[in-house]
């Protein structure tokens, strides 16, 4: 079947009748637990299903929001989480942004995908219409940037030139369905074949949405090729409003890091690496201050004249090897020692070190009070803590090991 969305792109609203509604469960698609609600299959319907590369439309039936479209054979369901009564005449209300925007991203693939063949022989194997951005996946190890560049030129002067599209209807056993590009029909598929025409340019099988005129495209700008899976190259475009919405958020940033680096956009990239190298450069100093307080902070502890059994240390700025200096410095074999580095209350770090019968009895449950993962050999076990505010409890932990301990432990 052929809906009303493919027969007319730009209707916006439309009036038909319920012809089912059974109770179904709708999986989001960034997971969840499923959502309950009923499956509608209408007379007819400008939301369009999913297929081809395009993602389904968004709308309402009558004030019922309309969830999610896909297809069944010749039948469009749509998701609501209301009931709605079989037979009753309903309007239906597209979300027109959602379907503009794909309508200008399809026929832009469409575009791109004729002149990259026609021009150097690329074939089209796979797309896809992102949320932020879409790819074509061409059939070519690589595509230099003199050939993008001259791709996308191509693919713009088609644009100015307004040249017409038009979408027509083929019985499946007519002969130019045989001339016709195309990657194959669904298995399920009944009814006549759509082929999209770009007069002069393409002919392709497709199920989608599409502009009338590739002026309705406004541009299209090619971000680059990235290596594609098999020996293939995947081409990055925006088309349409996409172009507009990117510039304008590039425009907002380059605002903003004039205002931040005061200087002129084409300052801001030296300006950035002097930042940079300026934080490598205190990063290195501020690494070689945290060692030298690990070696003062254990020569304090040494140079008292009666030195405790345990010794506890939190700093908020430190690392693993802060933790590590202050344990070669002080020396395990009498002393038992739990040095945290971190958020005090969060997530951080756990250093145990000491005789090692007593860290290997005491390691594993550390880290389960601290709530986090550690490992340990030769007298020292570290790790991950996601609890940091529970050292209280390890500290307990351990000066009750401490004070029950043989002397020759």
């Amino acid at each position: 079947m052929v809906f009303r969305c493919q027969r007319d792109s730009w209707a916006r609203q439309f009036t038909t009748r319920v012809v089912s509604c059974r109770a179904a469960e709708l999986r989001p698609e960034g997971g969840g637990e499923p959502v309950r609600g009923f499956q509608v299959v209408l007379e007819d319907t400008i939301l369009f299903p999913e297929g081809g590369g395009q993602p389904d439309d968004r709308g309402l039936i009558g004030a019922v929001p309309v969830l999610r479209v896909t297809r069944r054979g010749p039948e469009a369901l749509h998701f609501v989480e209301a009931a709605l009564e079989p037979g009753a005449e309903v309007l239906l209300s597209l979300d027109w942004d959602r379907r503009f925007d794909h309508m200008q991203q399809h026929s832009g693939q469409h575009l791109i995908t004729a002149i990259a063949e026609q021009m150097f022989g690329f074939k089209t194997t796979s797309w896809e219409l992102g949320r932020q951005r879409s790819v074509i996946e061409l059939d070519t190890p690589s595509m230099t940037a003199e050939q993008t560049e001259a791709l996308e030129r191509t693919v713009n002067e088609k644009i100015r030139e307004r040249v017409p599209v038009v979408v027509r209807e083929l019985a499946a056993d007519d002969p130019e369905v045989e001339t016709v590009r195309s990657r194959g029909l669904p298995d399920d598929h009944v009814g006549p074949v759509r082929v999209v025409d770009i007069e002069g340019i393409d002919s392709n099988m497709c199920c989608g949405t599409h502009v009338s005129n590739l002026s309705d495209l406004q541009v299209i700008k090619l971000l680059g090729t990235e290596k594609g899976k098999k020996n293939k190259t995947n081409l990055i475009f925006l088309a349409g409003n996409r172009v507009l919405k990117s510039i304008e958020q590039s425009h907002n940033t380059e605002k903003a890091l004039t205002s931040l680096l005061k200087n002129g956009p084409g300052e801001h990239v030296e300006a950035v690496k002097r930042l940079q190298s300026s934080v490598k450069l205190l990063q290195k100093n501020n690494l070689n201050l945290l060692r030298d307080i690990a070696v003062l902070i254990a020569r304090d502890f040494k140079s008292k004249p009666v030195q405790s059994q345990l010794f506890v240390l939190h700093r908020k700025e430190g690392d693993s090897e802060f933790m590590n200096i202050i344990a070669n410095e002080i020396g395990a074999e009498e002393t038992l020692l739990f040095l945290t580095v971190g958020d005090e209350k969060e997530a951080g770090l756990f250093l145990l070190a000491g005789p090692v019968e007593a860290v290997e009895n005491l390691g594993p449950r550390v880290a389960e009070l601290l709530g986090g993962k550690g490992a340990g050999k030769r007298g020292r076990f570290q790790g991950k803590a996601t609890k940091m505010s529970r050292r209280g409890e390890v500290q307990a932990l351990l000066q009750e090991f401490i004070s029950h301990r043989s002397p020759e432990v």
